[in-house]
C-alpha cells in the first residue's frame, strides 16, 4: 500500500552477493524507479510529480546538481532522482503520536534507513532538557526557545549555523545574512566535507573556485577524463551527456580504483538503444589507479607532455600563465618508479593515456570526491589544472575543469555567502546594503565546529537541512561533541540520525520540500538554485504541503531573525517572508553576476553566471594570470598487512539518505556492512569471501576506531585498496585526518587493518574493542 512505512527495523547482517554488473540503467533502472515511487506516492501522485522534475516550469530535483539540457526529455530524471523525489513527496507521515510511541532512546537504536522510511515530519517538535520524548510545540514557542539560548551565549561565536546543499538561493542568502547580523561567520556547510578542496585549488590557480565548462562543452570535447567519480550512482544524468559526447566522437578515460558499471556501458532508458539494445560503451581506457595516486599520475603526464615536441601551447602559457618555470622543474623531476608505486599502473597504460591527451585539441577533466577527500587533495587538483594549462585547455569551447558537485544547490549556497571565510568585498557590500557591520573574523568550518562543540566553545548548533552527525567524520567523537551543546535545532523534511543525537534541548522544525507549493502573504512563491556548472534557474513545487504546519526555509529564517534580532535590525524580514522577489532584488545588489535577478530568472531555463576564465580567458588571481604550481608529489604509504580504505555510497543511497539495502551494480543485495577487497589482497590476508571481520583504522593519535561485523567481498578493486559504505564507516575517519588547506576529511585514504571474526572476539575479550557507530 502506497505511503505505508515499514513497521520493523531488521538487522541486515547477511547480504547476498553476486558478480558486479558491467552496464548501468536500462529497464531495471526504470522498473526500480517506478516501484519505489509507487510504494511512497501511489500511481497518480507518481505521474504528476515525476513529470515535473527538472522541467523549466517544474521543480529542481532534490538530488544531485548536474545541469539540465536546454531541450529536455519528458522524463528528465534518473533512478536516484526518482528515489529522492519519492521520499520527499511520500504519503507517509510522522505525527506527534509517532514520537509518543517512539522515545528518543528507542529511535537512537534504529537504523538511518528505518528512520528515513517513516515519512514526512508534520509538526515542530521539542525535546526538553532531561526528557526522552519529543513533544509538539508551536512555532512561536520554538523561536522563543532558540532566542533564549542565543541570548544566553557569551559571544555570537558560540553559535554554529550549518547548511545543507539543498537550501535554495533565497534561503541561503537570508540564513547567512541573519548569522552575520547576529554576529558570527560560523557558517559551515556540506562543501567543507566534499568539494572544498576543489574550491581551494581552483581559486588559487584560475581565480574562481568553480568549474569552467558548460554542458555543451562536453559535447565539443575530443577527450573527457573522469577521475575519482562514479556517475552511475552519484550523478546518473551525467551518463546521458557522456553518451551524447561519445556519439560525437569524444573519447573517455576513466581513472578510478573501482570499475564502475555506468562508465563501462550506459543503457539510456530514454531511448530504444538503451531499453532494448546493448547501450553505449563509454570508457575507452580504464586506469585502475591506487587510492591517492592521482597526483603522481598527472605529474608524470605533465612531464611527458613537456618532453613531447609541440605538445605545449606555448602562446597560452606565455600570455596567460604564471609560475611555469618552477612547475617545469618539478614536473621534469618526476620519477617513473615512484609513479608506478603510487599509481599501481603500468608504464604502457600511462603512455596510452598520454597518446590520447596529445591527440586531443579540447580536453575536459571531471572529478568528484575520489580526488577531493585525501590529505593531498588540493595539490592533486592543482596538478590536474597544470595539465590543462599546458595544453591551453581553459577558456576555449570543449575544454576546461569540471568538478562535479553533489547536492543540488550546494554550489549556489556558497555563491550566496554560506562560507566561514567570506571575502572582504562581499562583507563590504553586505554592510553597505543592509546598514550593519558584519563580523570580519573567520568562522568555523565543519571540522573546526565539531572541535568547538567537543571543547565546549560552541553551545548552540542550528542546521538548515542535512544529517550532520551521519555526514561528518569520527562518529563517536562527533556524537559526543553534539551532545555537549545546550541546544540543537534541525530544519528538516524527514527524520534522520541527527534528530536523536541532541544537545540538552532539541528542536525539529519541519519545512517545505522542493516538490511542494509555497504560498506566502504575497502569493505563490518560487525559489532558485545554481547547478554544478553555474546555471541559475527557478524551482516551483506543485504538491499540497505534507502538513498545514510546515514553514518554508525562507519563512523560518525570517521569523527567527525577527525574534532574535528584534527592533535593532533594519532588515525587512517581514517583507522578505511575504515576497521572495524582494530577496532576489537584494541578492542582485550584493552578489556579482545576479544583476536584474528577477527578470533574468523569469526566463525559461534561467541564466548563466559569468566566469572570467571561461568567458574571457581572464584569471582573477593574485598574479592576474592562471598559476602553475609545483607541490611535492604525495601518496599514501601502507604498512605491511594493511589496506587503504575509501568510504563510498551504495547505489541505493544519496549522501546519508538510504533508499534501500541494495547496491545493484556492485552485486550487493539486502545489506550494507560489506567491505570490498581484491581477491589477491584477501588471499594474502587470509580473508575468505563471505567471512566476517571488523575494520580498524590506524591513525597517528593511537586511538582505535572500529567498525564491526563487515562481510568480506572479493571484488575487482585496485591492489592494496578496499571500499565500504558510509555513514557506517565514518566512525573510522579521524577528525584530524584532513586535507591540507581545505580541511576536508580525508575519507578516501584510511589506513585500516581487517580483523577476522576470531581476532575481533579476542580483542573484545581483552577489552580492546570499541562499540561500533549506530
Amino acid at each position: 500500500m502506497a505511503g505505508k512505512p515499514p513497521t520493523g527495523d531488521p538487522v541486515q547482517d547477511a547480504p547476498d552477493v553476486t558478480a558486479p554488473q558491467h552496464a548501468a540503467a536500462g529497464l531495471p533502472a526504470v522498473a526500480h524507479s517506478l516501484r519505489i515511487a509507487h510504494q511512497q506516492m501511489g500511481a497518480r501522485r507518481t505521474a504528476l510529480t515525476l513529470l515535473k522534475v527538472n522541467q523549466k516550469d517544474g521543480f529542481d530535483c532534490p538530488g544531485c546538481a548536474w545541469p539540465e539540457p536546454d531541450k529536455r526529455h519528458a522524463a528528465e530524471f534518473c533512478e536516484n532522482g526518482a528515489k529522492a523525489v519519492a521520499e520527499e513527496a511520500t504519503l507517509r507521515r510522522v505525527t506527534p503520536d509517532f514520537f509518543t510511541r517512539h522515545p528518543v532512546s528507542d529511535l537512537a537504536g534504529r537504523s538511518g534507513y528505518w528512520l528515513g522510511q517513516q515519512g514526512r515530519l508534520t509538526t515542530p517538535m521539542y525535546l526538553a532538557e532531561g526528557s526522552d520524548t519529543y513533544e509538539p510545540v508551536s512555532w512561536e514557542r520554538a523561536f522563543d526557545i532558540i532566542g533564549e539560548e542565543l541570548a544566553a551565549l557569551g559571544s555570537p561565536d558560540e553559535a554554529v549555523f550549518y547548511t545543507s546543499g539543498r537550501t535554495s538561493n533565497e534561503a541561503a542568502f537570508l540564513y547567512q545574512l541573519f548569522a552575520r547580523e547576529f554576529g558570527t561567520n560560523n557558517l559551515p556547510d556540506c562543501s567543507n566535507m566534499c568539494h572544498e578542496s576543489s574550491g581551494s585549488a581552483l581559486s588559487e590557480t584560475i581565480g574562481i573556485g568553480k568549474g569552467s565548462v558548460l554542458l555543451e562543452d562536453l559535447y565539443k570535447a575530443d577527450l573527457i577524463i573522469v577521475a575519482g567519480q562514479n556517475p552511475g550512482t552519484n550523478h546518473p544524468r551525467m551518463l546521458s551527456a557522456l553518451e551524447k559526447a561519445k556519439r560525437g566522437g569524444t573519447r573517455i578515460i576513466t581513472v578510478n580504483p573501482l570499475p564502475e558499471a555506468g562508465l563501462e556501458r550506459f543503457k539510456n532508458p530514454q531511448n530504444a538503444r538503451g531499453l532494448a539494445g546493448g547501450g553505449t560503451a563509454l570508457t575507452d581506457l580504464f586506469l585502475q589507479i591506487r587510492l591517492g595516486g592521482d597526483q603522481a599520475l598527472f605529474r608524470i603526464l605533465n612531464k611527458l607532455v613537456l618532453q613531447t615536441e609541440g605538445a605545449v601551447d606555448t602562446e597560452f602559457v606565455r600570455e596567460h600563465t604564471h609560475g611555469f618555470e618552477d612547475f617545469r622543474t618539478a614536473a621534469l623531476a618526476a620519477d617513473w618508479d615512484e609513479t608506478l608505486r603510487a599509481t599501481g599502473l603500468s608504464r604502457a597504460e600511462i603512455e596510452q593515456a598520454l597518446g590520447m591527451i596529445l591527440a586531443s585539441k579540447r580536453t575536459i577533466v571531471c572529478w568528484a570526491m575520489g580526488l577531493t577527500q585525501h590529505k593531498h587533495a588540493v595539490p592533486t587538483i592543482k596538478e590536474v589544472v597544470n595539465l590543462l594549462l599546458l595544453r591551453g585547455d581553459i577558456g576555449r569551447p570543449g575544454a576546461g575543469v569540471c568538478p562535479v558537485r553533489g547536492h543540488s544547490n550546494v554550489q549556489g549556497d556558497r555563491t550566496m555567502g554560506i562560507f566561514e571565510r567570506p571575502a572582504p568585498a562581499f562583507l563590504d557590500t553586505l554592510e553597505k546594503e543592509f546598514g550593519f557591520t558584519p563580523p570580519r573574523e573567520h568562522g568555523l568550518d565543519v571540522v573546526r565546529a565539531i572541535r568547538a562543540l567537543r571543547d565546549g566553545q560552541a553551545k548552540v548548533f542550528f542546521a538548515m537541512g542535512g544529517n550532520f552527525v551521519s555526514a561528518t567524520p569520527d562518529t563517536d567523537v562527533t556524537e559526543a561533541a553534539v551532545r555537549r551543546a545546550r541546544l540543537t535545532v534541525h530544519v528538516s523534511t524527514k527524520l534522520n540520525r541527527s534528530h536523536v543525537v541532541t544537545g540538552a534541548r532539541a528542536l525539529i522544525l519541519p519545512t517545505l520540500g522542493r516538490t511542494e507549493r509555497d504560498r506566502q502573504a504575497g502569493g505563490e512563491q518560487f525559489v532558485t538554485v545554481e547547478d554544478s556548472m553555474g546555471m541559475v534557474h527557478a524551482s516551483r513545487g506543485g504538491l499540497k504541503p505534507a502538513s498545514p504546519h510546515l514553514l518554508s526555509e525562507p519563512a523560518i529564517v525570517c521569523r527567527l531573525a525577527r525574534r532574535v534580532l528584534g527592533a535593532a535590525s533594519a532588515t525587512p524580514w517581514e517583507a522578505f517572508e511575504r515576497d521572495y522577489a524582494t530577496i532576489r532584488d537584494r541578492i542582485a545588489r550584493v552578489v556579482p553576476g545576479f544583476e536584474d535577478f528577477n527578470a533574468r530568472v523569469a526566463r525559461p531555463g534561467g541564466f548563466t553566471l559569468p566566469h572570467a576564465p571561461r568567458d574571457e580567458r581572464r584569471f582573477p588571481t593574485a598574479t592576474g594570470k592562471a598559476n602553475f604550481t609545483a607541490a611535492p608529489v604525495e601518496y599514501p604509504r601502507l604498512p605491511e598487512g594493511r589496506l587503504l580504505l575509501q568510504t563510498l555510497r551504495s547505489h541505493d543511497q544519496y549522501n546519508t539518505t538510504i533508499y534501500g539495502l541494495d547496491d545493484r551494480y556492485r552485486g550487493i543485495k539486502n545489506g550494507r556492512r560489506v567491505v570490498l577487497v581484491s581477491p589477491e589482497d584477501a588471499r594474502a590476508l587470509d580473508l575468505a569471501d563471505g567471512s566476517y571481520a571488523d575494520l580498524v583504522s590506524e591513525w597517528t593519535d593511537g586511538t582505535e576506531r572500529r567498525a564491526a561485523g563487515f562481510r568480506v567481498v572479493h571484488y575487482p578493486t585496485a591492489r592494496g585498496c578496499a571500499a565500504a559504505y558510509y555513514p557506517e564507516t565514518n566512525v573510522l575517519v579521524p577528525l584530524d585526518h584532513t586535507a591540507d588547506t581545505s580541511n576536508t576529511p580525508a575519507s578516501k585514504s584510511l589506513v585500516i587493518r581487517i580483523e577476522k571474526a576470531e581476532q575481533a572476539e579476542q580483542a573484545e575479550r581483552t577489552g580492546q574493542k570499541n562499540d561500533p557507530a549506530g
